[in-house]
């Protein structure tokens, strides 16, 4: 599936994308500087398995730590 994803408007720093019957923010910065109004973007989302697992060491350690006896 290709989702459509069009640049409504920009509001300070957050662009305003619709996407079907929908808007959600974004942070502009995360556009094309080049991006305008009525644009159609192109949005991929990828998981970082790496980072998730580091976190989660990171997150169990402080607990581990908070939480010892």
């Amino acid at each position: 599936m290709r989702a459509i994803f069009i640049i409504d408007r920009f509001e300070g720093d957050w662009a305003v994308i619709e996407f079907e019957k929908t808007t959600f923010n974004l942070p502009r910065v995360l556009l094309p500087s080049a991006a305008r109004e009525g644009d159609v973007v192109r949005i991929s989302i990828t998981l970082d398995k790496k980072a998730t697992a580091e976190r989660r060491e990171r997150i169990e350690k402080l607990m581990d730590e908070l939480f010892e006896d």
